[in-house]
């Protein structure tokens, strides 16, 4: 499968060692390399394109701002040289975000999660029975991957990233990207064992190492707690916190 995509970036340089990293990469196909971000849209809504690699800080508008502006958005990769919008691009459901100087290594790990996610067959949580809700005495739940269902145990998960229409279970041993919102999911995790930070991410109660100014940490993972859901993170701290 081949995946269309544009390069947003007022810097030539930057411009042309994306393009060189485009071509290297067999099933990208690069529809256009833009210095401007108006010259973007129009391109944009002539034409659908399957991924877009767009830098921030640009003249007559940012990347952020180009973004938010898109009423049908493509895949997006943030290419950059601040990393204090990372957060913002999280928000706004991006792949990946990628600092200057970029190497073709971490390039190439970034657009491997767009192709990932393009090409996963539809997944979803199932249990026994199609049971709605969770069973306190099943302590694992099977995931759908095309033809196959991989078990993936309660205590195995660390935290799951939702992003649009896709779930990223993080576990232990591996993670699991599945075609399904993260909401569906919620209804399927045992309430005592997990507990939702973010519109974007649900953690593991115990897999929580940290937390600190507004993040959890669990691992080398850093999750923000976001304002729809810190009172309730604060009152589950509160109420298991050491006296």
């Amino acid at each position: 499968m081949s995946i269309s995509c544009l390069i947003v970036d007022d810097e030539p340089l930057a411009r042309s060692l994306m393009t060189d990293y485009v071509k290297k990469v067999p099933y990208l196909s690069l529809l256009e390399a833009c210095s401007s971000p108006l010259m973007a849209i129009e391109i944009l809504r002539k034409t659908p394109v399957d991924l877009l690699f767009l830098d921030i800080q640009m003249p007559e508008i940012t990347g952020i701002s180009l973004l938010k502006a898109l009423q049908k958005k493509p895949m997006v990769i943030l290419t950059t040289a601040y990393s204090e919008y990372a957060l913002e691009g999280y928000e706004l459901d991006v792949v990946d975000y990628l600092l200057k100087p970029i190497t073709f290594e971490r390039f190439l790990r970034a657009v491997d999660k767009v192709n990932l996610r393009l090409n996963t067959a539809p997944a979803a949580i199932v249990t026994p029975a199609d049971k709605t809700t969770p069973d306190p005495s099943q302590p694992f739940v099977f995931v759908k991957d095309g033809t196959k269902l991989v078990k993936v145990r309660w205590d195995d998960i660390l935290f799951v990233e939702g992003l649009k229409d896709y779930v990223t279970i993080h576990t232990k041993q591996q993670k699991i990207v599945t075609l399904q919102r993260l909401k569906s999911l919620e209804e399927q995790l045992p309430a005592e064992k997990f507990i939702r930070i973010h519109h974007s991410y649900i953690v593991a109660v115990e897999a929580i190492d940290v937390i600190h100014k507004g993040e959890v940490q669990i691992g080398s993972a850093t999750i923000p707690i976001s304002d729809t859901y810190r009172k309730a993170f604060k009152d589950f701290t509160d109420k298991n916190q050491m006296q």
